[in-house]
């Protein structure tokens, strides 16, 4: 409900980019879960045996993934879905993920959130997400709460 929430929500929606939530306060993991539970949210993490699989089938199928609790390194079978290296076969639109080549769904979204206050990416790593920090501000608190308390005081607004 405030100003930059509100920035960071049209970054999150409207980037080219895969999104990459800076997300202490669990706030954007909260609005994701929210925002693509009814569209099959599949939340995942690196540590996760079947992480790749998860997402392999998630993106043959269109549904979006909400990884978590990421650190700062990222795993490097990620790098051709944050890329989007797409490519044509025979009619189809594929994408490698691992050693394999999968079916590539136009409805899949990649969300990824860290709980870390303050990450060190590496510049390698910033050029292929759009780094969003959704940190809570004082202005923004303040904005938030005077949100909470007119809806409750005055619900018609």
């Amino acid at each position: 409900s405030d100003a930059v929430s509100i920035d960071n929500g049209v970054c999150v929606k409207v980037g080219q980019r895969w999104p990459l939530m800076i997300d202490p306060q669990m706030q954007a993991n909260k609005w994701i879960k929210a925002m693509e539970d009814v569209n099959g949210l599949r939340l995942i993490k690196l540590s996760d045996p079947n992480f790749l699989r998860t997402l392999e089938s998630s993106i043959r199928v269109g549904n979006p993934v909400l990884l978590e609790d990421l650190g700062e390194d990222l795993d490097p079978s990620l790098e051709p879905i944050l890329l989007k290296q797409l490519f044509k076969q025979g009619g189809r639109i594929l994408i490698r993920v691992g050693e394999q080549d999968v079916d590539y769904d136009p409805a899949f979204k990649l969300y990824m959130t860290t709980k870390m206050p303050n990450p060190h990416y590496l510049p390698d790593v910033c050029i292929k997400v759009t780094l969003i920090n959704f940190v809570i501000t004082l202005d923004g608190l303040e904005d938030q709460l005077l949100g909470e308390v007119v809806k409750k005081e005055k619900p018609e607004l």
